[in-house]
């Protein structure tokens, strides 16, 4: 009976941690519409492999989104998705560079 007992609790253990870093979860840290890949793209709620490749296209010809809001330019992207998208997103300039050190 322990056994049973410790093999339940170890599977819903797992099962809470799996569930707590589900991505798109509020608790999960927001992807950057400007640098996420299309892999990253697509664990978003509501955005599947057309609407990530749509989103990587808007990025590459307008060079980026200045605004989460900028999403509804993308075609198959309006009001409800954009909301729903809201929490899970956010829009940061690309990591510059850091110039060489000096010597």
């Amino acid at each position: 009976m322990t056994r049973i007992f410790k093999g339940t609790v170890g599977a819903i253990a797992l099962l809470v941690v799996l569930l707590a870093a589900r991505p798109g979860t509020a608790e999960s840290t927001p992807i950057n519409l400007n640098t996420a890949s299309e892999a990253e793209l697509v664990t978003l709620n509501g955005i599947g492999p057309a609407k990530a490749h749509a989103i990587m296209e808007y990025r590459e010809k307008n060079g980026g989104f200045k605004s989460v809001d900028d999403l509804k330019l993308v075609q198959g992207i309006g009001d409800k998705l954009l909301e729903r998208l809201r929490p899970q997103v956010t829009v940061a300039p690309p990591m510059a560079a850091k110039p060489p050190a000096k010597q």
